[in-house]
């Protein structure tokens, strides 16, 4: 058993952010299921929001994030989050993160879909990895951290798993060492997760494949209440090519003028919103898809050609490699996109300091529903809400839950025991159930859902759930049959929050329930499990 004041799991920019102010307290444990840079910020490309121009407000950035979510954001935790960027930013910028900046020396700032001013912070088309690298640098050079690369979290412990009387806290959590194929116990009062999304829950996404829901399965599994998950964010524009599936086509680039147009040359958005190629990302996700079916077309376009080579070439160095890679030339060809998961704005249900419904117990960024992001994100708040959230929740941690939770430290969390358990003999099951999931979970609850898809979509799950669980219990575990453990119950619970929503709100679009209720406080979907 090691110890340690702080245990985060992921090393994304809300682990290492939490890592580097946590380790002013106390030592950190980092766990990481691949190497560090292998996270979602890492891939992020548009940018991080943050009031910075005269003409820009607070309260426009305010009003903006609470129209893209459609009637589900918590205002409080928006103002809180929006007012506190600037200091983020101050602390990513000392630590060495370079932002691109103008020839006055000011931020050179990008506007995305839903934005009313121009307030997105970037390192050309790679504002993630400039983020990530630097986090990781900040880290490893901590004396108080350290990153255990190649550990896979299998789950959270409590001490109601153990059979400990009073309120129920974290413990700690298992590991398993990937190397040695060791199951390590880590003992810890301070979880915190940040583990990102779910995006390859689904068949087309934009996510890496580390993205399989791990945290939000371990959550839920500790008996942390699950809020909002049937908002899945569908990014528009994802490249439509064989050879690369996943490729992002930031919306950085339609905030640069660029515009979707169909086969024929003509555009389309207008048809759909008044923002036109600008509009939230659920509308033009939706509109995309109508676009797709109505045509028969397998893609749409987007066209910036009307920018020179030289400006694509520097402002998005990035794409403009990659495109031509696959023989796209974005200076004088339309660029195929299609639609693809994005992004979860549900999650573990969170406070405004990431604290869940279990003591000690955190959750920051993808991770996370704390009611930044409501029905639908904002572009280029994820990045701001995993940074901003992963300070207040050392704080919280520090201040409050340091004087009222109940300290535990006289307990020993007993070793992990795999006992008559074999090792796996064949992996292609493992692949033919993760291929299963992400098929059904494309055709029946992705952009556009019904009653009947949702149903057959959770009749199939339940199958694979118990499919999944004998295996898992019958042999020895690996980190594929733990990401197919985590898919299948994070898949589960996205089927369950749709059908408990009996309308169509934001990213959640139904066709039996095709209207939004207009009552003035709309619901939460929360789920928690059933003992």
């Amino acid at each position: 058993m090691i110890e340690y004041d702080y245990v985060v799991v992921g090393t994304g920019v809300s682990g290492l952010s939490f890592a580097l102010e946590a380790s002013k307290h106390g030592s950190v444990a980092v766990i990481t299921k691949r190497a560090s840079e292998n996270s979602n910020t890492s891939w992020a490309q548009g940018g991080i929001c943050c009031v910075a121009d005269d003409n820009d407000s607070f309260e426009s950035h305010i009003k903006d994030t609470i129209d893209a979510g459609a009637g589900l954001c918590d205002y409080d935790v928006v103002k809180t989050i929006v007012e506190s960027a600037p200091d983020a930013i101050d602390k990513m910028v000392n630590i060495g993160v370079q932002f691109d900046k103008n020839s006055n020396g000011n931020y050179e700032l990008g506007k995305e879909g839903g934005h009313s001013q121009r307030r997105v912070l970037h390192s050309k088309d790679t504002t993630g990895k400039e983020i990530s690298e630097k986090l990781i640098l900040s880290a490893q050079s901590s004396k108080n951290i350290k990153i255990f690369e190649h550990h896979f979290a299998i789950d959270v412990v409590t001490t109601e798993k153990l059979g400990i009387s009073g309120t129920n806290q974290v413990a700690g959590i298992y590991a398993l060492n990937e190397s040695t194929g060791e199951i390590l116990t880590f003992r810890s009062d301070n979880v915190i997760l940040c583990t990102g999304g779910c995006g390859r829950v689904y068949l087309y996404t934009t996510n890496p494949d580390i993205a399989t829901g791990d945290g939000l399965a371990m959550a839920y599994r500790a008996g942390a209440e699950i809020s909002n998950m049937e908002f899945i964010q569908f990014h528009p524009t994802c490249l439509y090519h064989h050879e690369l599936k996943n490729f992002l086509i930031s919306e950085a680039v339609r905030g640069e003028g660029a515009k979707l147009i169909g086969k024929d040359g003509k555009e389309f958005m207008h048809k759909y919103d008044p923002r036109g190629s600008l509009a939230p990302r659920d509308i033009v996700a939706r509109a995309i898809d109508h676009e797709i079916k109505k045509t028969g077309e397998p893609c749409v376009y987007v066209d910036i050609r009307h920018k020179t080579k030289e400006y694509i070439e520097d402002r998005f160095p990035n794409i403009y490699k990659t495109c031509l890679s696959v023989n796209i030339d974005p200076a004088k060809d339309p660029i195929p996109v299609v639609p693809a998961a994005h992004y979860q704005c549900g999650g573990v249900k969170t406070d405004v300091n990431g604290k869940t419904s279990i003591n000690g117990l955190y959750a920051i960024g993808e991770v996370a529903c704390t009611g930044l992001h409501g029905a639908n994100r904002l572009a280029s708040n994820s990045l701001l809400e995993g940074a901003v959230m992963a300070f207040r929740a050392i704080q919280d941690i520090n201040s409050v839950s340091k004087n009222t939770r109940e300290k535990r430290n006289d307990f020993v969390i007993p070793d992990w025991t795999s006992g008559e358990a074999e090792d796996v003999d064949e992996l292609v099951v493992i692949y033919h159930n993760w291929d299963e999931i992400r098929r059904l979970m494309w055709d029946y609850v992705s952009i556009v859902r019904t009653n009947k898809r949702l149903k057959r979509a959770a009749t199939r799950l339940l199958n694979l759930k118990k499919e999944v669980q004998e295996f898992y219990w019958n042999f020895k575990i690996c980190s594929e049959l733990l990401e197919l453990r985590n898919l299948v119950e994070t898949a589960t619970l996205v089927v369950n929050c749709a059908q408990k929503r009996k309308e169509s709100r934001g990213l959640h679009y139904t066709l039996d329930f095709p209207e939004t209720d207009r009552c003035e406080n709309p619901n939460n979907t929360v789920i928690k499990l059933q003992k």
